[in-house]
């Protein structure tokens, strides 16, 4: 096939192609990979380490229905003169480049294949980046490959086994199994705090109409506490006695500096705080800003750089047009004297900080044009990007200090007098909002009446559950994960079951908390904290070729199979969890099981007491035994013993039966009129952990099945006396012949099948 002059260019996302083309032009032919097209085997381990070696060989595969796209890929590519592979510029991207020259150097000399990343999808980036085309980073691929085999393999080593202790479905990870740590530590402090009593006094004091309210702060010139009532009544009497008079007024300037831009971690608190958008809603819509949305143009245009990033370094041109706009819409005195530089310690700093591409597309062009929930993000974007080179706002910080005997009282209050940055980006707390309004008739040794003295119990208040804000914020300070793997952690916890969130805060489940402690029971030198945190800096250094891949592999794994064979051959039964809940038949602890239906309570006395019930978690941790409910009673009458039919739950979903059980055992299933035509049985209804399925009475001497839902109506060209249902996508149903050599299909209305 003849090659073109045609360059290929291949990206992640088929987003960014609109975006792309508006600028690259017909010289350029842009597919897409649709992320990743090779991975690790989804049914085996698909990593061999030779111990004798020490070197580790991973086994790839094309990943799922992405044949075809590499198949598009490499045929594009015999056609072009070069290939530029512009991947996301961080690690899985990295990795997605060099699966994609594996597969298109089989048919593209390896010198006409580049590896180009740029931060902003814009014509100068992608152009800058061209000229400076590069080769794949593949220091970046082994740090990639080191995350994935640690992450496979405690995946795969550590999940069987909490199959068999606890119940199928678990998993275990490197990252995420801290994470629930994390939680599960948090959950433990609020169970263990017990709150503290203590009392706090403010007083009213006058002269004549004007008037302060203080607290009380020191007691002989030290910090002090009260601890009951006797104590704070003992207090009150006495502070009734003094006499009071201002002993000092101190008025100083304060300033708060400028916030940061936005990397990913900072992006995701502010949005859950500012926005109330989850960590999954932010970084969805995070990603369509960078690829691309339509202002007044019909064509998309990319609105903000990359969004996967713990760099805050701003290029210079971002800084001049950032700059620029402030000194021509807000004057000099909101403009930084010079640029606002912020860094962050173990930053890759592999891109920018998040910020807007076109500092002129403002939050009311964005409220114009775009989807409400991006117009809200982009705003908040656009605005913490200017603040962050704007001046210093400026308050007046006023202290009064109140004397009477051995007693402290003391007022303190800001008054914002210029606004500096928070014209653009608003930044409270809790000092900004108390306003102190010293009275003219009152001045350093005025002698004050107190009017009302005012004690208050409170008692300390155990630390907060995490939100998602909060959880990100604790993960990046304890250096756990990456800005690409904190929405990955948070889903997997929740879509585990091992955590519920709560008025947006999360709470371990009692399956959670049974799976944290069996982890750190029995791989505590894997499941902490600092041993995650120095293998993130581990997959740094691999990435910035100080330390080998397969060193840092092999290191952990020889520990880790040591203790994978301690666990393994620890105690393998399901452990129940022992409640607090006492049995309702005989009194005795009642304890979380774990059967094929899930989690259930059952008396730590079985088989001598056999009750079990549901339960719920409420909100305070505490467990609920559910009252059984009453089974719905159908029409259909048991063959055996004539009584109606009741709805049982098992373990493929809700089925009917006899309520006559143990001693009639007759189970209902529906059944086709049509007959089995490979031995005349009957055509009964079953079901697997695959689905619904038709299948033959007589299996498994007759294995005819029929898979899928079925109409009994002839098909009108074979006669055979059923056909197929099927429904696409769109709810578009249509009939099909179940009979290969047939052809037959129509197309009807959803009414038709009801």
């Amino acid at each position: 096939m003849p090659k073109t002059d045609k360059h290929l260019l291949i990206v992640e996302s088929p987003a960014k192609i609109k975006t792309l083309s508006k600028f690259l032009g017909k010289d350029y032919k842009i597919l897409s990979t649709f992320g990743h097209i090779k991975d690790l085997p989804p049914k085996k381990l698909g990593v061999e380490f030779n111990e004798k070696t020490g070197k580790i060989k991973l086994d790839y595969t094309p990943l799922k229905d992405k044949a075809k796209t590499i198949k598009e890929i490499v045929s594009a590519a015999k056609q072009t003169g070069d290939v530029f592979l512009a991947s996301d510029p961080d690690r899985e991207g990295e990795i997605i480049s060099w699966h994609v020259k594996q597969e298109v150097e089989k048919v593209v000399d390896k010198s006409k294949i580049y590896r180009i990343t740029f931060n902003e999808i814009t014509k100068p980036a992608v152009t800058k980046a061209i000229e400076n085309k590069g080769k794949v980073d593949v220091l970046k691929v082994n740090a990639q490959q080191a995350r994935r085999v640690l992450d496979r393999w405690v995946g795969y080593e550590v999940s069987p086994i909490l199959w068999r202790k606890l119940q199928k479905g678990l998993s275990a990870g490197r990252v995420q199994s801290v994470a629930l740590l994390v939680i599960c530590n948090r959950e433990e402090e609020i169970l263990n705090f017990k709150p503290e009593e203590y009392w706090s006094i403010h007083g009213t004091f006058n002269k004549n109409k004007a008037s302060l309210i203080a607290e009380l702060v020191k007691i002989n010139n030290k910090a002090f506490k009260l601890t009951n009532k006797e104590q704070s009544e003992k207090t009150v009497a006495d502070l009734k006695k003094q006499n009071y008079s201002v002993t000092d007024i101190q008025v100083k300037k304060r300033i708060k500096k400028p916030v940061a831009p936005f990397m990913t971690s900072s992006l995701q608190q502010a949005s859950f705080n500012q926005l109330h958008f989850s960590v999954k809603k932010t970084m969805d819509i995070a990603q369509k800003l960078y690829e691309g949305l339509p202002l007044s143009e019909s064509h998309p245009e990319a609105l903000i750089t990359y969004m996967r990033t713990d760099s805050l370094r701003l290029s210079e041109t971002a800084l001049n047009d950032g700059r620029g706009f402030i000194k021509e819409n807000f004057g000099n005195k909101y403009l930084s004297k010079t640029a606002n530089v912020y860094e962050k310690s173990k930053s890759q700093d592999a891109h920018e900080a998040i910020r807007p591409i076109n500092v002129n597309v403002t939050p009311e062009i964005a409220n114009r044009y775009l989807p409400k929930d991006a117009a809200k993000l982009y705003g908040l974007i656009w605005k913490r990007f200017v603040a962050s080179q704007m001046t210093p706002a400026e308050y007046q910080q006023r202290q009064v200090n109140i004397e009477g005997g051995k007693y402290l009282f003391r007022i303190t209050g800001s008054t914002l007098i210029f606004d500096g940055f928070l014209k653009v980006y608003l930044v409270e707390d809790e000092d900004d909002k108390k306003t102190v309004i010293i009275p003219k008739e009152i001045t350093k040794s005025t002698i004050l009446n107190l009017k009302v003295v005012d004690p208050k119990q409170h008692f300390t208040q155990p630390p907060p559950r995490y939100t998602e804000g909060s959880l990100v914020k604790e993960l990046e300070k304890q250096d756990v994960g990456r800005p690409s793997t904190y929405q990955t952690i948070l889903s997997t916890i929740q879509k585990r079951d091992y955590t519920t969130v709560d008025k947006k805060k999360f709470m371990p489940t009692e399956l959670g908390m049974t799976v944290n402690k069996m982890l750190t029971a029995n791989l505590s030198d894997i499941i902490n904290v600092k041993f995650t945190a120095k293998m993130e800096e581990d997959l740094d250094k691999i990435a910035s070729g100080d330390v080998k891949r397969d060193d840092v592999l092999v290191k952990f794994y020889k520990k880790f199979k040591k203790d994978l064979k301690t666990f393994a051959g620890a105690e393998t039964g399901r452990e129940p969890v022992l409640t607090k809940l006492k049995c309702p038949k005989c009194g005795k602890p009642l304890a979380i099981r774990f059967g094929k239906a899930g989690r259930f309570l059952g008396c730590t006395e079985f088989p001598i007491c056999e009750f079990t019930a549901n339960f719920k978690e409420k909100e305070d941790g505490s467990l609920e035994i559910l009252k059984p409910e009453k089974p719905m009673v159908s029409d259909i009458k048991c063959p055996n013993c004539g009584k109606k039919l009741i709805q049982k739950m098992g373990r493929f979903g809700p089925f009917l039966a006899c309520p006559g059980y143990p001693e009639c055992k007759y189970i209902h299933q529906e059944k086709l009129k049509t007959k089995c035509p490979e031995c005349g049985g009957e055509i009964v209804k079953r079901k697997s952990a695959r689905g619904t399925f038709w299948g033959c009475s007589n299996y498994p001497k007759c294995k005819f099945a029929i898979f899928g839902e079925v109409i009994e109506k002839p098909c009108p060209k074979c006669k055979t006396p059923y056909l197929l249902i099927t429904k696409d996508k769109d709810g578009k149903v249509t009939y099909k012949c179940n009979n290969k050599e047939c052809n037959y299909s129509e197309e009807v209305k959803e009414s038709a099948e009801s």
